[in-house]
């Protein structure tokens, strides 16, 4: 299997666990996200891509930190879900900004 579908499947399944996750709780959930998050962006984010992760990133971590949806039918689980997307996206986006500055600090 190509190292690039390791870094696939790895972003697929941590989707997928976040919103598992977020229905069912289970204890060890944030460890499996992060690990999964940290092989995203080791495996799956090219240079060229970079920017546009990082502003993705943002943008879906940020509504996990809201919790007005608990006030709404059903906003617990959505707030749950959030913030599994945030704990996996997370350490991806540090790889890929460390990944990032590397490559800045290191071009002449």
């Amino acid at each position: 299997m190509r190292i690039e579908k390791i870094g696939e499947w790895a972003f697929l399944l941590g989707v997928l666990l976040a919103v598992i996750f977020g229905l069912y709780p289970i204890g060890y959930a944030g460890l499996i996200l992060v690990i999964l998050g940290v092989i995203v962006g080791l495996l799956n984010i090219s240079e060229k891509e970079t920017t546009s992760f990082l502003i993705a990133a943002i943008a879906l971590s940020l509504p996990g930190t809201i919790t007005k949806f608990g006030e709404i039918q059903y906003g617990d689980v959505i707030v749950s879900i959030l913030a599994n997307i945030a704990t996996f996206v997370a350490p991806a986006a540090v790889i890929v900004a460390l990944k990032a500055i590397w490559e800045l600090g290191i071009k002449k």
